[in-house]
């Protein structure tokens, strides 16, 4: 099929992805100078940290923005197979870096990259390429279905054990999400779900920590200085923000008292400081780059186009959702960043990267 090469990128998703990560870069610099002050001696370590991150991410964004979608296809394989050897070097000693008992970075000079992060983009791209050939079939659940569950499958124990269960479920979502779209019979939803939940319990309750972490959701107050402690700040923060905020840069949960304000938890910075319609505009545009998304899906051109913008945007939309409900107390604490928004360089990186596909995409779609 020819694709139409003169026609424009899709430009709301372009200026929502900019206006995000703006908001992102001046709420990196609010929620950390302080603990940047104390711990790093320079109030704007995690503030020049992200913008390098966000210069990167840019001209990866643009690159990709003009780099033909289809021809990614040729690459899938060498890249699945640096995504193995990134997610198995955290464990090598002197390369893997361990931060509060979890192996989920590698040291590349000065600066720290997480391999999932990778993987994410690298597994929608094996996943939209394997499912667009013409030969498969969708319907014959061990040639169509099984092969990219396959993949994921072993993508998510090897993520599992960093341990990292909120990215791991993040990525088979996405996944099941472009299964889905592709067109996976009824029948083959249903007997993933019966044996896919209850794995999903297990794996939530068997280890000590993340059990204490389940029962801690359901009542925070239960154990407020221990389990409960993260979700009863992150309240802490959102409750007195009301409509418009305490003001920028007047956070008092920035103070040592909110955990990781600047990463996992910078939502409920933005309801503190913006209050309500900060953190309603934030979601707002959120909205408006996943409507546009997967309007970019519907419209593409080619299977593997479609299928590509779907789980692009799905994974951002999972994460945002997963972020959201677990600063609102709405789902147990897991650590899973704010697109565009929370402090995390790798992760900024490749959402942008993958706002460069859609962007690309998006030139080609049918509107």
């Amino acid at each position: 099929m020819k694709k139409n090469k003169g026609k424009p990128p899709d430009f709301i998703i372009f200026f929502v992805a900019l206006i995000l990560l703006g908001i992102g870069l001046v709420m990196v610099f609010s929620s950390s100078f302080y603990t940047s002050t104390e711990l790093r001696g320079d109030s704007y370590y995690f503030l020049k940290r992200q913008v390098f991150w966000a210069v990167l991410g840019l001209i990866g964004m643009i690159f990709l923005a003009n780099y033909d979608y289809w021809k990614l296809k040729k690459y899938v394989k060498f890249l699945l197979l640096i995504n193995f050897v990134l997610l198995l070097l955290v464990y090598v000693p002197g390369v893997g870096i361990e931060i509060n008992a979890a192996k989920r970075w590698i040291g590349v000079g000065g600066l720290s990259v997480q391999p999932a992060e990778f993987t994410k983009v690298v597994l929608i791209l094996f996943t939209a390429a394997f499912l667009s050939k013409n030969r498969i079939d969708i319907n014959n659940f061990w040639s169509g279905v099984a092969p990219p569950l396959g993949i994921m499958g072993i993508c998510f124990l090897l993520i599992l054990k960093q341990p990292d269960l909120g990215t791991a479920v993040a990525i088979a979502g996405t996944v099941l999400v472009i299964l889905f779209a592709a067109g996976m019979q009824g029948k083959h939803i249903f007997a993933l779900a019966v044996t896919g939940l209850p794995a999903l319990g297990y794996l939530m309750l068997s280890e000590e920590y993340r059990r204490k972490r389940f029962f801690s959701f359901l009542n925070p107050w239960e154990d407020s200085l221990d389990t409960g402690y993260h979700i009863i700040q992150s309240l802490y923060a959102l409750g007195p923000g009301r409509l418009l905020g305490v003001g920028l840069g007047r956070s008092r949960q920035k103070f040592f008292y909110l955990p990781e304000p600047h990463s996992d938890f910078i939502f409920a910075l933005i309801g503190e400081e913006l209050g309500f319609v900060g953190a309603a505009t934030v979601l707002i545009l959120f909205f408006l780059l996943i409507w546009r998304g997967f309007k970019v899906a519907l419209m593409a051109p080619d299977k593997f186009g479609s299928l590509l913008a779907v789980g692009l945007i799905s994974m951002i939309s999972l994460q945002v959702l997963i972020n959201v409900g677990v600063v609102t107390g709405s789902i147990p604490v897991t650590g899973i960043n704010l697109p565009f928004i929370s402090a995390g360089g790798t992760s900024l990186f490749f959402t942008l990267c993958s706002v460069g596909i859609l962007l690309n995409i998006s030139k080609h779609a049918q509107y």
